[in-house]
This record gives structure tokens, sequence and C-alpha cells, in this order.
């Protein structure tokens, strides 16, 4: 796999900007927070375990796949933040076993769809109205292409939750476009982080192989990778901070995909 590059940023891009980034302590998602911070944003983010180090005045500990927790993490936002400019829901992931439909038990369904749609949902309905006040905001909800490419194997919960939030973003953008507030969508193909090597590891389990084989089968599951890798966690990072950017300014109800050209469609 080829070494990750590095990208000039201007520390003064963001200065000023207050957001919010659900799931930022791990892979994409804390990718997100560092590019947005070192451009000079506020950055607060959130996950149910608190990193070591974590910056107490910048972190909510809560779980954002229930009611409760997202009603925390708004609590937090407005009493930290003072209000809010960006919001990217990071937050995402899968915890179904190997086996295919039969497999998804009530339990992990709703689990699925709390996690995946439910958490960017609620979070929304409690902060966009801050943005609406102000008369200005983005949003970036971070989908997948497995909405396109769902892999029946391991993924049909969560394939089908991602599904569901790109149709609710693309229906909030009509809503929230003539109010000033953008909404777009990110849809990573694989992105190569510590959760994605844990569904290697579960699926290697499920059948009896090795991680080697398993990897295999994901790709093989997705077509291949024409460009021979996943994608880095700061590439992703990189996108989202344009879409949130001034420079992505007429840039509203898009969904960007970034999969080294995994989807084999136009």
């Amino acid at each position: 796999m080829s070494t990750q590059r590095t990208f000039v940023i201007d520390d003064q891009e963001f200065a000023g900007q207050r957001v919010l980034v659900t799931g930022g302590t791990k892979g994409a998602g804390a990718a997100i927070v560092e590019r947005l911070s070192t451009a000079g944003a506020l950055v607060l983010t959130t996950a149910r375990s608190k990193p070591d180090g974590a910056n107490d005045a910048l972190f909510v500990q809560a779980d954002i796949a229930t009611p409760e927790g997202t009603a925390t993490v708004a609590r937090g936002v407005v009493e930290r933040l003072g209000g809010i400019d960006v919001i990217v829901h990071s937050v995402g992931g899968s915890k179904s076993p190997g086996g295919g439909f039969a497999e998804l038990t009530e339990d992990i369904w709703q689990e699925e769809l709390n996690l995946n749609l439910m958490a960017a949902v609620r979070l929304d309905r409690m902060l966009i109205p801050h943005m609406i006040e102000q008369g200005c905001g983005a949003i970036v909800h971070i989908t997948s292409i497995q909405s396109r490419l769902p892999l029946h194997e391991s993924t049909i919960g969560y394939a089908a939750a991602k599904a569901a939030l790109s149709t609710y973003s693309k229906a909030l953008s009509k809503e929230l476009g003539p109010k000033g507030i953008r909404v777009n969508r990110v849809a990573p193909g694989w992105i190569n982080t510590s959760a994605s090597e844990a569904m290697v590891a579960r699926l290697a389990d499920h059948s009896g192989s090795d991680e080697e084989t398993a990897r295999q089968g994901i790709m093989d599951a997705l077509g291949g990778i024409p460009i021979g890798r996943p994608a880095w966690p700061r590439e992703v990072a990189e996108l989202v901070a344009f879409l949130v950017s001034d420079r992505a300014a007429s840039i509203h109800g898009a969904e960007y995909v970034i999969d080294g050209g995994t989807v084999p469609t136009v």
C-alpha cells in the first residue's frame, strides 16, 4: 500500500468556526477533527469512550445511538461552543456477524439503525434550529458506498441504514438550502481503519479462515479497488474540509464518493 501524502493547510481557514464531529476519536472521524482543528476551527467531538489525552473542554462522552446520548451532546454543543456552524456526522459502523440476513436479529437491526441513521437524525433535529436562527451553516453526513454495493455476507443492516441516511440527507438539503444551510454527503468505500480491520477479523473467525483470506473476500465482494488500496482517513478528511469550506459555497445536496474507483457505474 502506498504511503500517506502530506497536505499544506491554511491554519486560519476555519478560524472562529464552531464544529461538531461525531465519532471523532478513531479512523476518519479523528482525521476530520485533526484537519479542521489544524485549520483553526473549535472542534467538539463525542464518542462512547473517552480516549487518553482527550481535551475535556472539547469532548463529550455519550452514546449517540440513544436518544439520551444525543441530548447530552446537543447540550454540550450549546454550553461549550455557544452555537454551531458545522456538523459532521462521522459516527457509524457495524457489529453484525457474518452469515447473511438470517443472522440479523431484531436487536441487531435496531442497533444498526440507531447508530448509522437515527444518531444523525436526532442530533440534526436538536442543532439545526441554531443554524436556522443565524442563517448559515454546513452539514456533512458520512454515508457509504455500501448503500449501492451492500455486502450481503456481513453488512446488510449497515448498508440499509446508510442508504436511509443518504435519502434523509437529500430531503434535508431541499428544506435547508433556502435557509442558508448547506447539506452534503460523503460516501467512502473501504477506509483503512481499526474498525475495518476488526470487521476482517470477525469475518475470518466466522468462516474459519485467516484474515488475509477474509480481506481478499471483501475486495472480491466489492469488485476490487482499481487504485489498489483502501482510502486513508486523512484523504476523507480533506474532502470533508473542502465541502464545509467557503470554496464549496455552491455545492449543496450532493454526494461525493471516495472509493478508489470501486463503484463500477457512472
